[in-house]
Order: structure tokens, then C-alpha cells, then sequence
């Protein structure tokens, strides 16, 4: 059932005094792009006549193919209270079209619709919920990032010592403004970093919440003279900022297909069918989790990553997936190797087409590790048959490259764009020269 129709939202621009309204949409990489239109067009947008010109857009369509149509989601309306409150400013999601009004294939937005309608095919309601952090840096004389903090706080750590807790307050406000649900914000382990939740929600709504939330932390944190960043490891020596993605399965009435209280974890046949499509499709679904030369910074011993492909049912935060230990209704999955810099649509399509996939083929999970596989030894972890993640982005192209599953998920349009950018990003970092080497190398040599 829809949240708004045309009517209500034409009623709430007049109310609320709304004067410009922004149609948003993403391009493949999980950047937010936007067209902004007067409310004396929006009768114009809301019939799906805006245009805009997609050969401009990385990754979408060619010069002569540029025409592509917006197409509003209306329950994605909200207003930015961060905004001038006369003359507000209001979003809607879009939707990509071609000129003859079809689904653009190269629109995220419309990969995790496709695997969202394969999921209810199959009875499924597929809900997620993020946890996503973040580092609010200070910014120099004119006005561009740095990576300095004056704080040195860390988990959970309080006012004074978290000098930032005004800020993630403002945020969690503003959040709560455009009807978020928010579950905990906290300072996290790193200094500069932090930590908001928002409520599990349906695949679709999760995604789009996901983008929002990036625009109003960064917005807010601009307004205090900060820069918040989503970069998964701006800093070495700490911890980077992950993205664990909660996800769980309900069938079409509401009831959590991935309970079963008969079972000894308390995990139903779906819910490990589900575990073990994630932990067989990982290595080929890893860039889209973990899309950056950076992204792989953050995966490596000692900082709270998962490194190895392996899951465990108990309190044990070293693999890759684990089970939290709310049972019954909650029950739920983490994949714990998600970074904040991916695109939302995308990394959800491929998470619910693996388990998706994992459930079709009825796969059996490894058995779970229940141990902290950081201070597992290498024979250990030889014998359990645990497999490591990729370490580079040139190892996740690779894995990327030969999987037809992935190809098929993101069809080829996206799945052909994606890889030739990410194979430039990756040749273009390996042909830099960094101060490490330059410290390292310069004087011995």
C-alpha cells in the first residue's frame, strides 16, 4: 500500500510552504545524483515528464542514447529540515527510464527491484537494517577535508571526551524529522568515529534510507564545520569504518523465515540455505560489498574486519558472517565485511540473489566457527577449509570478472560498466608512488 498519493503530495508542498523539490536518483558507483525543480513543475515530474541528459552520467548511456525520463517514487517524499524552513527544499527518489518508457537497465535502483520480486516470487519478504559508521574530520582555512581530529575518544566513551556528541545529536534529530526510526548512535572505537542505526526495514526502503543518511550526516556535519566521510580507512593504525548489513527473510504474512525453535541455534533450513549462498557467492559479490582500492585497507588482522569466509552462531565477532543473539522474531544474519562507500542498491541485490541462490540449490553451510579465528593458527584455519576475502581490489576484479552469477544479478549493462571502472581505479592506484615507499625505499636504494 502506498504511503502517499499524487494528491497528498501536492497538499503537503502547499502546506508546508515547499518551494523547490530535488529528484534523486543513483548512479552505479552509489553516488547521489540530483535534478532540482520548482513546485510549479512538479505536476510535470510527477506525471514522469522530467529528463535528464544520462550520457553525462558515469556509467549509464551513451551520447547518442542521452535522453532518460525520472520517474518519482512517491512514498520517498520528504522534506530536509536542515533546509530554510520558508521556502523549504523536498526530495523524491527516482526511478531511471529509457525514451520508450522502460526500466533503464543500468539503474541500480532497478537491479534490487528485480531480486526483491524474485524473492517474493519465492514467498520471501527480504528486511535489512545497517549499521554504518562514519568519521567527522576537521576541514582546513578553505574549507576542504582534512583527516584531523582534536578528540581521542573511543567506544562508547561520553561528553566531554566525545567532542562530537552535539553533532551526532543534531543528526539523529534531523533523521527522526524525515521518519526515521533510530535504534542507537554511539561513538565508535576509532578517534573522529562514529556510529548511527536506524530501524530494519524492507530491501527497497533500507536502500533508499541508506542514501539519505549519507546526505543529511554529511549536510549536518558541513553546518558544524566538520567533514563527515563514509571512506572505509582514512586513517592507518585504526580501525575503518564498516557497514554491517542485518538481514533476514519473512514469508508473505510477516512470519521470520528464519526461525525455527526446534533447531539447536535456533536457525530454521532457510536461514542456513540462506548463509550458505552468502559465504559461496562472497569472493564474486566482494567489490560490490567492498567497492575501493581502500575498501581492502580495512580488511586485514587486528582491526575488527572480518577476514576469513566463515560464519559462527555464538558471541564471535572474527568471521564473516555471524548470527546475533536475538531469537524468534529477530532472528537475523550479519555480514559483517560491508563498507559504508558501496552502493546500497547493488550490494543488497547481491546479498539476497546469493542467499536467494543458496536456498533454490538447498546449499549446506561449513560448520560454524565458533572461535576467534584472529588467534586461530594458519594449520587451524587450513584444516576448517576457510577461505580468505579478497585482499585487493585487483583480486576482487578478478573473482568479479569470471562470475556468471554476479553478471546475471546486475545484468550486463552494469555488470560490464562496473568492471571497466573499477579495472581503471585499480590501474591507476597501482601506478602510484606513495610516501610509504618513498620512506621506505628512497634512502636505502
Amino acid at each position: 500500500m502506498s504511503k502517499y498519493s499524487k494528491e497528498d503530495i501536492f497538499r503537503i508542498v502547499e502546506e508546508e510552504d515547499v518551494e523547490f523539490i530535488r529528484l534523486q536518483f543513483t548512479d552505479i558507483f552509489g553516488m547521489l545524483k540530483n535534478v532540482a525543480i520548482t513546485k510549479s513543475m512538479l505536476n510535470k515530474a510527477l506525471e514522469n515528464r522530467c529528463m535528464f541528459d544520462g550520457s553525462s552520467i558515469e556509467g549509464f548511456v551513451r551520447i547518442e542514447e542521452s535522453d532518460m525520463y525520472l520517474y518519482p517514487d512517491l512514498d520517498t517524499f520528504e522534506i530536509f529540515p536542515w533546509r530554510p524552513q520558508q521556502g523549504k527544499v523536498a526530495r523524491l527518489m527516482c526511478d531511471v527510464y529509457c525514451p520508450d518508457r522502460t526500466p533503464f537497465e543500468g539503474d541500480p535502483r532497478f537491479v534490487l527491484k528485480k531480486v526483491l520480486k524474485k524473492a517474493r516470487d519465492m514467498g520471501f519478504e527480504f528486511h535489512a537494517g545497517p549499521e554504518c559508521e562514519f568519521f567527522l574530520f576537521h576541514t582546513d582555512e578553505e574549507g576542504r577535508p582534512t583527516t584531523d581530529t582534536h578528540e581521542m575518544a573511543s567506544y562508547f566513551d561520553v561528553a566531554p571526551i566525545d567532542l562530537a556528541e552535539n553533532v551526532r545529536r543534531d543528526i539523529v534529530l534531523n533523521l527522526e524529522e524525515m521518519g526515521f526510526m533510530i535504534e542507537a548512535s554511539h561513538h565508535e572505537i576509532s578517534p573522529g568515529q562514529h556510529e548511527i542505526d536506524f530501524q530494519y526495514a524492507e530491501g527497497m526502503v533500507t536502500a533508499d534510507n541508506i542514501m539519505t543518511f549519507k546526505m543529511a550526516v554529511k549536510s549536518i556535519a558541513k553546518r558544524h564545520g566538520l567533514h563527515a566521510t563514509f571512506m572505509p580507512k582514512p586513517k592507518a593504525g585504526v580501525n575503518g569504518s564498516g557497514m554491517h548489513i542485518n538481514m533476514s527473510l519473512s514469508d508473505l504474512k510477516g512470519r521470520n523465515m528464519f526461525e525455527d525453535a526446534s533447531d539447536e541455534l535456533g536457525l530454521s533450513k532457510v536461514a542456513y540455505q540462506f548463509i550458505a549462498g552468502i559465504l559461496y557467492h562472497m569472493k564474486g559479490m566482494a567489490i560490490l560489498t567492498n567497492p575501493l582500492v581502500n575498501s581492502y585497507k580495512r580488511l586485514v588482522p587486528g582491526y575488527d574486519a572480518p577476514v576469513y569466509i566463515a560464519w559462527s552462531a555464538k558471541a564471535n565477532r572474527s568471521p564473516l558472517i555471524r548470527i546475533p543473539a536475538s531469537r524468534g522474531a529477530g532472528t537475523r544474519i550479519e555480514l559483517r565485511c560491508p563498507d559504508p562507500a558501496v552502493n546500497p542498491y547493488l550490494a543488497l541485490a547481491a546479498c539476497l540473489a546469493a542467499g536467494l541462490d543458496g536456498i533454490e540449490k538447498e546449499m549446506t553451510p561449513p560448520e560454524s566457527v565458533d572461535r576467534n579465528i584472529f588467534d586461530m593458527l594458519p594449520e587451524e584455519i587450513l584444516e576448517k577449509g576457510m577461505e580468505h576475502l579478497p585482499e585487493t581490489l585487483g583480486e576482487a576484479i578478478e573473482f568479479f570478472r569470471k562470475d556468471d552469477f554476479m553478471k546475471k544479478v546486475l545484468g550486463e549493462h552494469i555488470f560490464t560498466k562496473y568492471l571497466e571502472a573499477k579495472e581503471t581505479e585499480w590501474h591507476l592506484f597501482r601506478a602510484q608512488v606513495t610516501d610509504w615507499e618513498v620512506e621506505e625505499y628512497l634512502y636505502k636504494y
